[in-house]
């Protein structure tokens, strides 16, 4: 397998070639610059080492990475958790998984722990937590989650009463206490928390961002949708978020409202389009690789936490056979902080962090086909609300547009896959790939969301909805029967795959749950020998 690997370290000279590897090697393979790929021309016998031909950022970007190996365990996910966010209270974010959530998903609070939440709150906006404050994100969330379950939610998901008798407590206190920004949250119309909730329909927030977020913010809080374009607006003016001087400075409660608020009421198309959309020309023109096909795959950016995960491998066996392939994600990814494609190329000792335009020379070359970017390079805006998704805790709408991202497009076909798992994103996330104008498209409710099928034999028992292996897409049509709505036909599919009836006995999934270990050398070891 012809694949361009890391300049080796000062030593021996390695062989330009290596025999068929049947059994896993004693330790990682290190690999350049997320190249771990062949195709029939690229892959014949086995490695090889590619040093010579090697541009002098692939060399750069190896140093760095063997020296952050040093200053971590590169084997388990949690400590590819970027160092230096803050921690959310837990108190607060156990109560913010119950109550921001869907309509028919929320678990109202009990008497007891809503109390203890309010309590919790108030003690840090007094200053008393030092160690493990609540946050401002987590404030505007929790907060929000409140508000919108009291103006739209059907009843049985509204305040409990213990809620309520907890609120009548506390609030009298919290108002003379919480930031503006957060009494307009808890109470934008003033309608809920009686002559202590003033606040709200008065406060206009700061500067013209802020501003426009404030307005949308009403219309989110009350239950309702916005417009394509409104969405994108409050997008651009308020990312990316950070301490830099020349970045507007914007509220994380309420931006944290405007996330958790959009997801709570069920994201429409043209919303979710406009996350999708939002910042496709943040870096330039949309680079295009001069190549005959490219798949773009999208696996939920936070990873696995309990089954294996095998797309990485996959898209770099079809790489091997001249089917260019794209992977794109971020090394770490709340809520789950699982194991990504990041975490597994980085463990192999990939440079993890090329820009557009180098995964572009790699989609091109011969001797590769195959590349990853990750969300840092391809996207910052996007990037520096990783620390702020964390303290909101549920997944916001950007975990689904996430993953139709087309950050190099080809001359060619474009193909786009993306795993799901819970009802009511399947339609979406083909109605985004369609919006990319690609001309096959694929979901697949995968073990976890991710796109790894099960050879598992369903069991009678299982819960309703889609089973595990189901896959549905549009693809260039072979017959009449098919739409075209933006120049390229489609005819549309839906099949479950069975292992069973493919020839594949029923197993068990292997468990691999945080260990980074776990997955990549055996799996490696598989993929050279395939080659």
């Amino acid at each position: 397998m012809n694949s361009l690997l890391r300049p080796p370290l000062p030593g021996p000279t390695p062989s330009l070639s290596a025999r068929r590897m049947v059994s896993p090697p004693p330790a990682p393979v290190r690999v350049s610059s997320a190249a771990l790929a062949g195709s029939g021309r690229r892959c014949r016998l086995g490695l090889a080492v590619a040093a010579s031909a090697a541009p002098s950022w692939m060399e750069e970007a190896g140093v760095a990475v063997l020296e952050e190996g040093g200053r971590r365990n590169p084997s388990v996910s949690d400590s590819y958790r970027p160092a230096g966010l803050p921690r959310p209270n837990a108190t607060v974010l156990e109560a913010q998984a119950r109550v921001c959530t869907g309509p028919a998903q929320t678990r109202p609070l009990g008497e007891e722990q809503a109390m203890r939440v309010l309590d919790t709150i108030l003690r840090s906006a007094m200053g008393e937590l030092k160690e493990e404050p609540v946050s401002s994100a987590q404030l505007g969330a929790f907060f929000a989650g409140m508000t919108i379950r009291s103006n739209s939610f059907p009843e049985a998901t509204q305040w409990s009463e213990g809620e309520r008798r907890a609120m009548s407590i506390f609030w009298p206190r919290l108002v003379q206490i919480l930031p503006p920004e957060v009494k307009f949250i808890a109470d934008p119309e003033g309608t809920i928390m009686g002559a202590n909730g003033l606040t709200g329909p008065r406060y206009v927030g700061q500067g013209t961002g802020e501003m426009r977020l404030v307005g949308a913010l009403r219309e989110v809080l009350a239950g309702g949708h916005l417009g394509y374009e409104e969405v994108q607006c409050v997008l651009k003016d308020i990312l990316p978020i950070g301490p830099s001087s020349d970045l507007t400075v914007t509220s994380e409660a309420l931006l944290a409202a405007f996330l958790i608020g959009q997801r709570m009421n069920r994201e429409t198309d043209r919303e979710l389009k406009a996350y999708c959309l939002a910042f496709d020309d943040e870096l330039g023109p949309p680079l295009v690789a001069d190549v005959k096909s490219l798949t773009h795959y999208g696996e939920p950016y936070d990873g696995n936490t309990r089954f294996f995960r095998s797309t990485l491998f996959v898209a770099a066996v079809r790489a091997c056979y001249s089917e260019s392939c794209l992977l794109h994600g971020v090394q770490w990814m709340p809520p789950k902080g699982g194991i990504t494609e990041g975490q597994m190329l980085k463990f192999m000792g990939a440079n993890i962090h090329l820009s557009p335009t180098q995964a572009k020379i790699l989609l091109e070359d011969e001797t590769a086909g195959f590349a990853y970017l990750n969300l840092q390079e391809a996207c910052p805006p996007l990037y520096s609300i990783i620390g702020l998704r964390e303290h909101i805790k549920k997944r916001p709408p950007l975990a689904t547009s996430e993953k139709v991202q087309q950050f190099v497009r080809a001359r060619g076909r474009e193909s786009m896959v993306a795993g799901f798992y819970h009802e009511g994103y399947e339609d979406p996330l083909l109605m985004l790939m369609r919006r990319r104008t690609v001309h096959a498209g694929l979901v697949v409710k995968g073990e976890e969301g991710a796109l790894s099928l099960t050879t598992k034999e369903r069991s009678a028992h299982a819960s309703k909805g889609l089973p595990v292996n189901h896959c549905s897409g549009f693809r260039t049509p072979s017959g009449i029967n098919f739409s075209e709505t933006d120049g390229i036909p489609r005819e549309s599919f839906r099949v479950i795959v069975n292992a069973q009836e493919l020839g594949f006995e029923s197993t068990e999934t292997p468990r691999t749950d945080r260990s980074v270990s776990l997955f990549c050398p055996g799996s490696l070891a598989v993929y050279i020998d395939v080659c």
